[in-house]
């Protein structure tokens, strides 16, 4: 058994309780936090994850509000309700929910998120910035990976990590993020792949594995060094093949991994909830940058 189930629960409780002093003293100044987030269509994924973000929004005290469009809509008109929303002062953080309907270009569309508002880090001058290590939106998810690795006592400083997924939602951003010369980074990077020959040989030097490849157990406990920190982004709906009923689960076979690890996040409850808080965070730290 791990010696330690990271709880991310936990830590974006952890998160918002401090975001909520925030707040209050942005309130005292004549401002509320405002987060505007674009969805396309009706996906029941999209919706319960932004009814998630609502909850907490409302928790620390900060504005949001979900911009709901036709899935049909064309690019110009996308663009023009994210102009919209960069002139509204009300809204401090823009998101745009991906990923958009196929007809769309996503680098366009996050590229007109104006850069003081792109509270998720998907504007390209964002990423820029993100490598270049100046201060800048960090995405949510992999700046959430950073943060629960920090807070569990589990700091990627001087540590091995092993990236398996090379997303530009986590597996690149990731990287950016902790191969930086900073407090809470400065780790030894290694990013795998679909296209790794031996992954297995490269995951067992690891430190720290963070899996974010999008297929559920494709991590096993043979890819595991004794005692390692594994982080699960992953988010796979599964059937039970004796009840037939769905259930989420990671790229990490937790059962059988949890056996080896030092610790472990599990699915849901590990990285998700940070990754929300994360976002909140972001929409606080937009709307302290306007009143100063």
């Amino acid at each position: 058994m791990a010696q330690e189930i990271i709880d991310g629960r936990k830590i974006a409780a952890e998160i918002r309780e401090e975001l909520k002093q925030r707040v209050l003293k942005l309130k005292d100044k004549g401002v509320t936090p405002g987060l505007a987030a674009i969805l396309l269509g009706e996906d029941p994924g999209s919706l319960s994850y932004l009814r998630s973000i609502a909850k907490g929004c409302e928790a620390v005290g900060m504005l949001t509000e979900t911009v709901k469009l036709q899935e049909n809509i064309s690019q110009e008109n996308l663009e023009a309700e994210i102009i919209k929303l960069n002139h509204n002062p009300k809204f401090h953080g823009i998101i745009l929910q991906l990923p958009l309907p196929k007809h769309l270009d996503t680098i366009r569309a996050e590229s007109t998120i104006s850069p003081e508002k792109d509270v998720d880090g998907t504007n390209p001058v964002s990423t820029g910035k993100l490598l270049l290590g100046e201060d800048t939106f960090l995405p949510s998810t992999p700046r959430g990976v950073q943060e629960l690795l920090i807070r569990s006592g589990h700091s990627p400083e001087g540590k091995h990590v092993v990236i398996c997924g090379r997303s530009n939602i986590v597996g690149k951003p990731l990287m950016g993020i902790l191969i930086q010369k900073k407090e809470g980074a400065n780790a030894t990077i290694t990013v795998c792949h679909t296209g790794t020959k031996n992954l297995a040989s490269i995951t067992r030097q690891a430190d720290i594995i963070v899996a974010a490849m999008g297929k559920a157990g494709i991590i096993t406990a043979d890819m595991v060094r004794e005692g390692a920190t594994v982080v699960d982004v992953g988010v796979n709906q599964i059937q039970d093949p004796v009840s037939g009923k769905f259930r989420l689960v990671g790229d990490v076979d937790f059962d059988a991994v949890k056996e080896k690890a030092g610790a472990i996040t599990p699915v849901p409850g590990g990285t998700g909830p940070v990754t929300s808080a994360i976002l909140l965070a972001n929409t606080v730290w937009a709307a302290e940058k306007v009143t100063i």
